[in-house]
């Protein structure tokens, strides 16, 4: 056998090749570009001749056109997290020595002689990725616009407390199409104060609304002609140039997770695991595609059940040394699928009397705070998820909580 060794960079990678015994066989410097990945596909065509089968790889990453390419045929690529490769350096050398060579034949090596240990990028379809692109993208897009929504929200505290009182009872608040057409028209609480009727009336409609124009610039007016303490109007005006530019911020981050929204929803439901996914309660297509995106549709990446539920993190773990002994969550996890596992268990629970069941006996009898009996919820909800995709059904609440639905029965 012949493994091989990526140690990848920004504009330039370098790439091992060693044999069973661990000898060197090439090393080469590719450029990152169409004509460097030519000569990676070559190197490695020209070994794999020998041993008439494709050379696995191991790279610190599972992103980008390098890898793209690597995938793009039957050749296994294993992303090495690259907190294990550092302690696989140590092992090698314990003078703390480093080069990206070196980092290179140190890959190559955990391939070499613990390839079993480390596990192979999933298997997954054109379409399962796209959905996970997309999934993403529009996560990191909603927290990137919660993030522009609180910084804005702080500076209004500092300046302008009428417009935090004016959208305090809108849902989504700041990030509503009518409070951001407001704080264009009057920036500061000066301005603000200076609208007339009129000139509300006229954001409300700019901003899509429909009914209750009428009332709404009542109260609006209302709440800006109020007493409210003012900084020196220079430095009010300064704020409000500073509000505008976060507002700026603000109103394309709302179009990003809005557009994202839509494009996810279309590709997740064009995938065949939609209609299993939506059949469990407390999945929408939004929170449905999260999931789908961070398990992928590749049936043998996970073994059973347990390798999916400790990947979530929603299973506990044990620590044990000595005559210690201790169970506690799991701190190394995929951070989306649990974030959205939390979500999922929270939204659960109205729709599922088995989940509620759950979660009121975790709460009432095993004392375990909210988090935790969440994290149980989401657990047994993961675990039958695999169930039901492994064998292409949809979700039976009889089979996924048959003590509580007893219970409940019986309640009732």
């Amino acid at each position: 056998m012949i493994y091989c060794g990526i140690d990848w960079a920004e504009k330039h990678h370098d790439v091992v090749l060693v044999d069973e015994a661990g000898q060197l066989l090439a090393k080469r410097r590719i450029s990152d570009d169409a004509v460097g990945y030519q000569v990676l596909l070559e190197l490695l065509a020209e070994h794999e001749s020998i041993q008439d089968e494709p050379i696995p790889v191991a790279i610190e990453t599972n992103r980008g056109l390098l890898v793209a390419v690597l995938r793009a045929g039957p050749r296994q690529v294993y992303a090495i997290n690259p907190l294990a490769a550092a302690r696989y350096r140590d092992r090698h050398s314990v003078s703390r020595k480093k080069s990206d060579l070196g980092d290179a034949l140190v890959l190559a090596n955990i391939l070499r002689t613990d390839r079993h240990a480390h596990r192979l990028l999933p298997n997954d379809s054109e379409q399962a990725r796209a959905v996970a692109v997309l999934a993403r993208a529009q996560q990191d897009a909603t927290w990137n616009r919660q993030q522009v929504g609180n910084q804005l929200r702080s500076l209004l505290r500092e300046y302008y407390p009428a417009a935090l009182t004016a959208v305090a009872h809108w849902k989504n608040g700041l990030c509503r199409p009518e409070a951001i057409a407001l704080l264009k028209a009057a920036p500061t609480p000066t301005d603000a104060a200076r609208l007339s009727r009129s000139q509300i009336a006229a954001a409300l409609r700019r901003a899509g609304r429909q009914r209750g124009i009428e009332a709404e610039t009542e109260r609006l007016r209302e709440i800006f002609r109020a007493e409210w303490a003012h900084h020196p109007t220079l430095v009010e005006r300064a704020l409000g140039q500073q509000m505008l530019a976060l507002l700026v911020q603000l109103e394309a981050a709302c179009t990003a997770v809005n557009d994202l929204a839509q494009a996810v929803e279309e590709a997740f439901l064009q995938h065949e695991d939609a209609e299993i996914i939506l059949s469990f309660p407390g999945l929408g297509p939004q929170l449905g595609a999260r999931v789908l995106a961070e398990l992928g549709d590749d049936r043998d990446r996970f073994a059973d059940a347990r390798g999916l539920k400790a990947y979530a993190g929603s299973s506990p773990i044990t620590r044990a040394s000595g005559k210690k002994s201790s169970i506690t969550r799991r701190r190394i996890k995929n951070d989306r699928l649990n974030h959205a596992g939390y979500l999922w268990a929270f939204s659960a629970l109205r729709a599922s009397p088995g989940a509620m069941a759950r979660y009121r006996y975790r709460r009432d009898e095993r004392g375990d705070w909210h988090a935790s009996a969440l994290r149980n919820v989401f657990n047994s909800l993961i675990g039958q998820l695999h169930h039901c995709l492994q064998h292409r059904e949809q979700f039976d609440e009889a089979a996924a909580f048959p003590a509580s639905i007893t219970e409940v029965s019986q309640a009732a």
